[in-house]
């Protein structure tokens, strides 16, 4: 695919990419044309060739201007291990110190302890700023996602031009992480900050913070209402994405890497279906998922995670068989040789559009610091970009007509079958799916 040659900020207030490889040249032709700030926030920066370049672009634009002001939020927890079987990994910030002291000018980079523990919450917020524009992706930054070596993980990529949003963003950041002095820096030497009683202080502040803006308008017409939430309580963004749902009135178009539906936006779906509106879920194949292991390969414990997502949408396509008979439900599996499925977001009516890092799943739901953008597009501008995006991501899906076409227990490895055996007897399912 050819590489945008740059940014188009003059008659386009919403620009959509459309690869990872976009998605990388974007991002570094943002950090270098930025003049006034930078805002990242992501699950992580890995330490790997992708976010080295990154990070070296960084304090090379803070060399060129030193009044540049440069933040970087990622998870607390997360920037201090390895990713999943990778043992031998010191950790990310391990490459954050090293480059703090290579470096003259210094930039900001913050750990945010959503929770005392990765496992019951990670930061999960969306969107970088790049002086009055936010780029909005559920991707972070590493080699898969800027597709630097042989594989990618495909994600959705918008670049909004609002100063409205894009203060919000800072401020929301500003206020929760850094005023408050409960996220230690994770580039400048001992971490002393960081205890159990300032993590439950954080979590009380994210829970009553939200964005100043209630929505802005773009010169396009497009109103864009920025949400975030953590926790099931009180949740805004949750009651935007059920409200989507319930409101729909012909179409939806859903994006979810992982098949594991919070309850009540199941049952909502469910009534969708029944009123009449036609919906595309558009899911990764289990091969496509982040933790799927190839049989080549020696499989560990968490190599379980796709085929539990396998056999939810089994059981939901069994039940509602007569929806996929009717044309009204469509699943499309995405699968693309050994490439991996980030997709996330929610298109009803072709009017009302959500950007988001949620996974629609109860980890999302009720653990995980999350946040989106709702776009009303009355005019339906936002569509001839949509209709090239999911043009390109079909190529890559394969429609499910029937369920005996998924695979089941029985044609599973020997190791994957012997351990979903094992977990069904135990009930510890039940667990599993709260948190993943």
């Amino acid at each position: 695919m050819e590489l945008l040659s740059s940014i188009d900020n003059s008659n386009v207030d919403i620009q959509a990419f459309f690869s990872a490889k976009q998605y990388k040249q974007a991002l570094l032709d943002l950090i270098t044309q930025a003049k006034r700030r930078i805002y990242i926030t992501a699950l992580y920066l890995q330490d790997d060739e992708a976010g080295r370049e990154v990070l070296h672009a960084l304090y090379k634009a803070k060399s060129v201007n030193p009044k540049l002001e440069i933040k970087l939020f990622v998870d607390f927890h997360r920037a201090q291990r390895g990713l999943i079987g990778e043992k031998a990994c010191l950790g990310n910030r391990s490459l954050y110190l090293k480059l703090a002291e290579q470096y003259i000018n210094t930039i900001d980079i913050y750990g945010v302890p959503v929770k005392s523990k990765e496992l019951l919450g990670v930061l999960h917020l969306k969107g970088m700023v790049f002086d009055d524009a936010v780029f909005y992706t559920g991707a972070s930054i590493n080699n898969i996602y800027f597709n630097q070596q042989e594989k990618y993980r495909l994600d959705r990529y918008y670049l909004i031009n609002a100063k409205p949003l894009a203060n919000s963003f800072c401020d929301y950041l500003d206020f929760t992480f850094i005023e408050s002095e409960l996220c230690p820096l994770l580039n400048r030497g001992e971490i002393t900050t960081y205890s159990k009683k300032n993590v439950a202080k954080l979590k009380t502040l994210i829970k009553r913070s939200s964005y100043r803006l209630s929505q802005c308008k773009t010169r396009q017409n497009v109103i864009i209402k920025p949400l975030v939430a953590c926790g099931p309580l009180r949740n805004g963004l949750n009651r935007k994405i059920r409200r989507m749902i319930q409101k729909s009135q012909s179409s939806l178009l859903i994006f979810t890497p992982y098949f594991n539906l919070p309850k009540p936006l199941k049952k909502d779906i469910i009534k969708a279906l029944k009123r009449g509106v036609k919906i595309t879920l558009v899911i990764g194949d289990k091969t496509a998922n982040d933790f799927y292991i190839p049989e080549e390969k020696n499989f560990t414990t968490i190599g379980i995670v796709p085929y539990l997502y396998e056999m939810l949408l089994l059981r939901f396509v069994k039940r509602w068989q007569k929806f996929i008979d009717a044309d009204l439900l469509i699943v499309r599996l995405w699968k693309h040789e050994s490439n991996s499925f980030h997709l996330k977001g929610i298109v009803s009516d072709e009017r009302y559009h959500l950007l988001t890092g949620n996974n629609l799943n109860p980890r999302a739901w009720s653990l995980d610091l999350e946040n989106g953008l709702f776009l009303d597009d009355e005019n339906k501008t936002l569509m001839p970009d949509l209709k090239k995006e999911t043009k390109l991501i079909f190529e890559h899906t394969q429609i499910l007509n029937h369920y005996s076409e998924l695979d089941q227990i029985a044609d599973y490895a020997e190791k994957p079958k012997k351990l979903i055996k094992k977990i069904r007897l135990t009930q510890i399912d039940r667990l599993l799916k709260k948190f993943l």
